[in-house]
């Protein structure tokens, strides 16, 4: 039987449109989800127009639910747990994941607040670890309102970092002292000390200028570019002493890394913010606030239930 979805489409206003796909068929290491909860994200929205997830796929990485059928090979999670999940076509009302993608999601958290954590908890949970994160460390975290940015934040705080939070305007700093921030900037305005650990998700101008605030031995990890704008080095910027940029995705399993992160906010230890919630009905509204910098956090979809009615044209059409 089809189930609802939301799929590439580029003559559609976001690329995006509704539309019904076949039910998944689960291999034998993967359980079936019946998705309420999905989190969208600007890679998502790239996905979308760049051509990377095909015209006709579903789009999506970000998916929290119900169990309603059990890995063949005995593996992972029972009928009737509820679970997050990092997968490829997120956004579709079941979908066929592997139990290595996902964790159980601990009494106590939502499953809008857990669907909110993959793609943004854990790139900010390993690009911390691949920066060598440790006490006293001066982390600089752009991009600091947004998804990513808002668990890098706590994170590092948590790790018992200096915590430097960049935003791009002052409404947009609203929480993020109380998160863990250590200083709130505007831009990099007024940073004068080196960093060791840049947590990157804007590009452009304004990872040039945090690269020339690294110190030796510093390292920085692009996890984004919202700023859609190119990065110039100035000539001799990369000659010096040793220090590193380093591109970052997500790869290999996740599940370990999404209990982690769920136990966390299960114990409020780690904040989700939502910052827009709806209907994947109103998926345009939530894309064009999302790209707007309009949202601080993260955008939640919720996944409507039903068929999917395709309006008929009447005889006077």
């Amino acid at each position: 039987m089809p189930v609802r979805a939301l799929v590439v489409d580029p003559s559609a206003s976001a690329a995006v449109r509704l539309a019904e796909v076949p039910d998944p068929v689960p291999g034998p290491t993967q359980v079936l989800v019946d998705v309420s909860h999905a989190s969208l994200n600007y890679g998502d929205l790239n996905d979308a127009r760049s051509g990377r997830v095909p015209v006709g796929a579903v789009l999506g990485s970000d998916a929290a639910g119900v169990v309603v059928q059990a890995a063949a090979d005995g593996t992972g999670p029972a009928v009737g747990t509820q679970v997050v999940a990092l997968t490829a076509g997120a956004f579709a009302a079941r979908v066929a994941i592997d139990v290595g993608a996902l964790a159980e999601v601990p009494k106590g958290v939502d499953l809008a607040e857990a669907a909110a954590l993959p793609v943004a908890g854990v790139a900010a949970l390993r690009s911390l670890r691949a920066a060598g994160l440790g006490p006293g460390k001066r982390v600089l975290v752009t991009g600091a309102s947004g998804g990513v940015g808002r668990f890098a934040v706590q994170l590092a705080a948590q790790a018992g970092a200096h915590v430097i939070a960049s935003v791009g305007s002052p409404a947009r700093a609203e929480g993020l002292a109380a998160t863990g921030a250590d200083e709130v900037l505007i831009g990099l305005e007024g940073l004068q000390r080196p960093v060791d650990v840049v947590i990157d998700s804007v590009g452009g101008p304004q990872l040039v200028a945090a690269w020339n605030l690294l110190a030796p031995g510093g390292s920085v990890q692009s996890v984004g570019w919202t700023s859609g704008e190119s990065a110039v080095f100035p000539p001799y910027a990369t000659v010096g002493p040793a220090k590193s940029l380093t591109s970052f995705v997500i790869q290999g399993e996740v599940g370990e890394d999404l209990a982690t992160l769920t136990e966390l906010a299960a114990e409020r230890a780690l904040t989700v913010e939502i910052g827009w919630q709806g209907s994947w009905d109103r998926f345009d509204e939530a894309a064009e606030a999302l790209r707007g910098r309009r949202i601080s956090g993260k955008a939640v979809l919720e996944l409507t239930s039903g068929e999917l009615h395709v309006p008929v044209p009447s005889p006077q059409d």
